[in-house]
């Protein structure tokens, strides 16, 4: 069974990522394709459970190394638990953050180096590649606007606080928003950078471009 395709999508929060993953999804589904969708942190039992230490706004201060660290154990038990199983199996992953991610914030923003990063990615992931990701950069303004939005919505249906990183101040997201265009350039080959503050419908049918020409070993038709 030929090996199946596994797509990541990157950008600040606030950019849009959860809406494109549900469009995209959708799209493949209409065209007979019933792709894994998964997100980090988070995704499994172990994985959840990481991601509410690191995203509650109530948690105690966490180290930057700690941080990364956490944000790898959750990574590699979502590769052994969801994404190889799903990608053995021929399916395809719909990944809402990968290591960009960590790359982004805690290589880029936090100061521990895009090296540091990537090596910890070697050891602890295999070295595991997106075959595409779509990295979603509208205006930093505009992200987290939105984001804040979000959380108080979520706040108010679900009574969860996920906005510790929202906390952190604009430097912080500059920091991130430029790492991402930085990862961009330099992977250029696997990075889609769709930039710039655009509609839904625009942004997906620059990914459902994306994805049409990047991986054409798919069988559907667009």
């Amino acid at each position: 069974m030929p090996r199946g395709l596994f797509i990541t999508f990157e950008g600040l929060d606030g950019s849009g990522k959860t809406t494109q993953i549900k469009r995209l999804a959708a799209w493949m589904q209409k065209r007979g394709h019933s792709p894994v969708l998964t997100r980090q942190p988070g995704g499994t039992a172990t994985g959840d459970r990481i991601r509410a230490l690191l995203l509650d706004s109530g948690s105690t201060p966490v180290a930057p190394m700690a941080e990364m660290a956490l944000m790898f154990a959750d990574r590699a038990q979502a590769i052994a638990e969801v994404i190889e199983p799903a990608l053995a199996a021929g399916q395809i992953v719909l990944c809402d953050r990968f290591t960009d991610s960590t790359e982004a914030y805690q290589g880029g923003a936090r100061g521990l180096g895009s090296e540091t990063v990537l090596a910890l990615h070697r050891l602890v992931c295999g070295n595991l590649q997106p075959d595409l990701t779509l990295l979603l950069l509208p205006s930093l303004e505009s992200s987290l606007e939105r984001a804040r939005r979000r959380n108080e919505r979520q706040i108010a249906r679900e009574g969860t606080n996920e906005n510790r990183f929202e906390q952190e101040k604009e430097a912080f997201f500059s920091r991130v928003w430029q790492a991402y265009r930085d990862i961009a350039i330099r992977e250029s080959e696997r990075v889609a950078l769709i930039e710039g503050n655009l509609t839904i419908e625009d942004v997906h049918e620059q990914i459902v471009e994306a994805v049409s020409e990047r991986l054409v070993s798919i069988p559907w038709t667009v």
